[in-house]
């Protein structure tokens, strides 16, 4: 009976959790704790939604990381660069829709950002398969443009980039927060 309790979300989201655990593992795309799945993207103000405000055509970054499964959640280890902004990155993150769609925060990766800053945070399942999904994307935030100015989708492929030996963490307001954005 505590089972029916649960309600059809919670049940239908750990049976998700637990198939694809083993999807990705028969699938050979994590089938240890120290294989690695490349991940990329490409930003650029076009992608971004709502459509950014003055950016400048050359405005764009890139977006590298390397997924890798520990226990029952996951590792990213993530590098951002930017160039041609209205200004200061004030934030960037990951967040959670698939293109074209506006879409929750998912993970903080810094806040205020320089290009080529790097880290190394944990992701929860429903994150991970996002990212594998092509549901995931990172954007950069501007004073200019507070929603995000450049967007890139997070794809599988590339080379998959190893843990930085130096990682800093950083806890930034969300959108639910209604202090952000600044």
């Amino acid at each position: 009976m505590r089972l029916a309790r649960l309600g059809i979300g919670t049940l239908t989201a750990a049976v998700f959790a637990v198939g694809l655990w083993s999807g990705i593992g028969s699938a050979g795309w994590l089938n240890t704790d120290t294989n690695a799945v490349g991940l990329t993207g490409t930003l650029g103000a076009a992608k971004e939604v709502p459509e950014p405000q003055g950016v400048s055509a050359n405005a764009g970054g890139s977006f590298s990381g390397g997924l890798t499964r520990k226990g029952t959640g996951a590792t990213v280890s993530w590098r951002l660069a930017f160039h041609g902004l209205t200004g200061k990155a004030v934030a960037a993150h990951i967040h959670l829709a698939k293109p074209g769609k506006a879409g929750p925060v998912a993970l903080a990766l810094c806040g205020p950002c320089r290009s080529g800053t790097r880290g190394t945070a944990k992701v929860n399942a429903s994150t991970m398969a996002a990212l594998l999904g092509g549901g995931a994307y990172v954007n950069v935030h501007t004073a200019t443009n507070p929603a995000g100015e450049i967007r890139g989708q997070i794809r599988k492929g590339g080379t998959a980039l190893a843990p930085s030996t130096t990682t800093t963490t950083t806890t930034m307001p969300t959108y639910a927060d209604p202090s952000y954005p600044p």
